[in-house]
C-alpha cells in the first residue's frame, strides 16, 4: 500500500507543477513583457496580471486552508481578483511569481507530510488530496487563459 500512496503523490507533483498534459505555471509566464501584462486583448475579462494574481491567491488560500484551523479565507469573489490590470511596478511582478511559486512548493511538501486522505479537522469534508486536485485544475484552467492571451499577444513561444 505504501507503494502505491507514493506513486498517487508522485504524480499528484508532477500535476501541481504541470508540464504533462498542459503547460506549467513557470513556462507560462516566462520572459513575458512588462508592458503586456495589463493588456485584455479582444475583449477578454481579464489580463496577464490579473490571472496571475487570482492563481496567487486562490492557491494561497488553498495551502492555508489544508494546513490552519484559524485561517479566514478571503471575501469571494471580490478579494480574490485585483482591481489593477497591471502590476504597479515589476518588483510587484517578481514578488507575485515567487510568492506564487513558494506556495505551489509548500503545498507539495504538504503531500509528503499529511494523510492526503484524511479529512482537514476544520473543513466540512475537504482533505489534502482535494486541494491538491483543486489547486492543480483551478491552475491549469488559468494558466491556459494566460497562453491563449500571450497567443492573442503574439508573445507566446510556438
Amino acid at each position: 500500500m505504501e507503494k502505491q500512496m507514493q506513486i498517487l503523490v508522485d504524480e499528484l507533483k508532477k500535476l501541481l507543477n504541470g508540464g504533462g498534459a498542459h503547460v506549467g505555471f513557470k513556462d507560462a509566464v516566462e520572459a513575458i513583457p512588462f508592458d503586456a501584462l495589463g493588456e485584455k486583448p479582444h475583449g477578454l475579462p481579464y489580463s496577464i496580471w490579473q490571472l496571475v494574481s487570482h492563481i496567487k491567491i486562490a492557491q494561497w488560500d488553498m495551502l492555508e486552508f489544508s494546513k490552519d484551523g484559524s485561517h479566514q479565507s478571503p471575501k469571494w469573489p471580490d478579494s480574490y481578483w485585483p482591481k489593477e490590470t497591471a502590476p504597479s511596478n515589476e518588483q510587484e511582478w517578481e514578488d507575485t511569481l515567487k510568492a506564487t511559486d513558494e506556495d505551489l512548493q509548500s503545498f507539495i511538501a504538504l503531500l509528503d507530510s499529511a494523510d492526503i486522505y484524511a479529512a482537514i479537522p476544520h473543513g466540512d469534508g475537504q482533505s489534502v488530496l482535494r486541494e491538491a486536485l483543486q489547486i492543480a485544475d483551478h491552475n491549469a484552467y488559468h494558466i491556459a487563459e494566460i497562453v491563449v492571451i500571450r497567443r492573442l499577444q503574439g508573445i507566446w513561444k510556438s
